[in-house]
């Protein structure tokens, strides 16, 4: 919510006006460290004291909530949620982009290792823009927590839209994720950004946690990577254009040669 008051206010009306049980905040409003506007009668959990970046509010009272203290600081919140025989553990997280993004994947992971076979959702500013969650650019923050989400198992909400989750004066993008992992699939229903007016340059993002629910994802896609140098690349080549030769009964002498007959023919 960019520390705005208005944005704060705005959010608590659209919370009552909809019924939304679990608010997930990254950069509330807060002054000398406490989280304000904020009504009494909700539970706000953060950490970090002065400087909480991080923060979720539990407006019903029939959701059994509780801090994770080992998991949580200025720029995370975890919490383990139960509602009826339903138990996940989420957390609100917001990615510094002046800090390595590996600093906070580690808190992910921790965050992982901790549930075991529990449910995980984490709602994330992540700063990082990736043309896999529908950006139109990808850059070196997106492709570290690309390779990070496949090599964990974890999927991503985000769906293609005409809106992204950002927007300002100096541009469009997708840096806010619904992390979550297998065990979440089926439970999710009507990830969408909202239309609603969240008078911050972040929009309103929103889910249901339904028990049971049939909707299959589709996996993300696996990110394959090779480590080469000269040398295997060489002998790459040449057990390449020796197979090809073999096959095909070619009398080239060079894998250059080769390339340049192979696209005539295409």
């Amino acid at each position: 919510m960019e520390h705005s008051r208005a944005a704060t206010a705005n959010l608590i009306k659209i919370v009552t006006d909809d019924g939304i049980d679990i608010i997930f905040i990254q950069e509330p409003y807060t002054i000398q460290g406490k989280v304000i506007r904020i009504p009494t009668k909700y539970t706000t959990f953060t950490a970090g004291g002065a400087r909480s970046r991080a923060a979720v509010v539990v407006t019903n009272k029939g959701i059994d909530t509780t801090v994770i203290r080992q998991l949580s600081d200025m720029d995370a919140v975890t919490v383990e949620v139960i509602k009826v025989n339903t138990k996940i553990i989420a957390a609100s997280m917001y990615f510094d982009r002046e800090h390595q993004i590996e600093n906070d994947l580690e808190k992910m992971e921790r965050v992982l290792l901790h549930a075991k076979n529990t449910g995980v959702l984490i709602a994330s500013d992540t700063n990082a823009r990736s043309a896999l969650w529908n950006d139109r650019v990808t850059n070196e923050r997106g492709r570290i927590l690309e390779e990070f989400i496949t090599t964990k198992q974890l999927y991503f909400l985000n769906e293609e839209s005409s809106d992204t989750t950002f927007s300002s004066r100096i541009g469009k993008s997708n840096i806010d994720l619904t992390i979550i992992n297998p065990q979440l699939l089926s439970s999710i229903t009507g990830w969408e950004i909202s239309g609603q007016e969240s008078l911050s340059d972040h929009r309103i993002i929103k889910y249901d946690i339904k028990p049971g629910s049939t909707r299959q994802l589709t996996a993300n896609p696996p990110l394959i990577s090779y480590r080469t140098n000269n040398e295997s690349l060489e002998k790459f080549q040449g057990a390449l254009l020796q197979t090809l030769k073999e096959k095909f009964k070619l009398n080239h002498k060079s894998s250059l040669e080769l390339d340049n007959s192979l696209s005539s023919l295409v």
